[in-house]
């Protein structure tokens, strides 16, 4: 996965808020078994949580005082994405103590030569907080991407029955001169035509910036 420099004030805007083969057969032969098997069909895509926790592992590993800043929703090529659930999730876990950020992901399935299944881990860089990204604790995302759709599709309704092409993408994260608790931001198609959504990430309640 492309790594991306990492600025810690993007979540201000997005907020507004990752054997030996055998010889072939001579052409006399016959295959004892028929060639009926299909291709192992892809994973599907995932909720927040699920992918969060298979990343959390490994950068806790990196430091223990590791903490989310921002959860994100990714595309995969061959997976939708679904009601809250995505085929890769990022995550920019930092560290107070290092003053450094890392940004994980977890993608269900490979699309080379940009993804890889499973968990890639970012190089760390530098890091200091901001009162429009600040981290956040665990406990604190309670709520996770598929509840969060839930909540946020009721009064969304409307809008995405007359735009059925358009997914929503998810982006958790703390931007505390707006919230005072993470917050996931939904979104339908585009900042300038699109329909957005905040969800209380330890509630679950549909909020409002300040």
């Amino acid at each position: 996965m492309k790594k991306h420099c990492l600025n810690v004030a993007l979540i201000g805007v997005v907020l507004v808020l990752t054997a030996c083969s055998e010889a072939p057969p001579p052409a006399s032969e016959t295959k004892s078994e028929p060639e009926t098997k299909k291709a192992a069909e892809p994973a599907g895509p995932v909720s927040a949580k699920t992918a969060f926790w298979e990343m959390y592992k490994l950068a806790h590993a990196w430091a223990p005082d590791v903490a989310p800043l921002t959860i994100v929703s990714k595309e995969v090529p061959g997976i939708k994405n679904s009601a809250g659930k995505a085929g890769m999730w990022t995550v920019t876990f930092v560290s107070p103590s290092l003053r450094q950020a890392r940004i994980l992901s977890y993608s269900v399935a490979a699309a080379p030569p940009n993804i890889s299944k499973g968990v890639d881990v970012g190089r760390p860089v530098s890091w200091g907080p901001t009162r429009d990204a600040m981290p956040f604790q665990t406990s604190d995302f309670a709520i996770d991407s598929d509840a969060a759709y839930k909540t946020a599709f009721v009064k969304a309704e409307g809008w995405v029955k007359d735009h059925p092409d358009k997914d929503a993408a998810f982006t958790l994260g703390l931007n505390a001169t707006r919230f005072n608790t993470p917050v996931w931001y939904v979104l339908w198609g585009n900042n300038k035509s699109g329909y957005a959504a905040f969800v209380n990430a330890t509630t679950g309640e549909e909020v409002k910036a300040k």
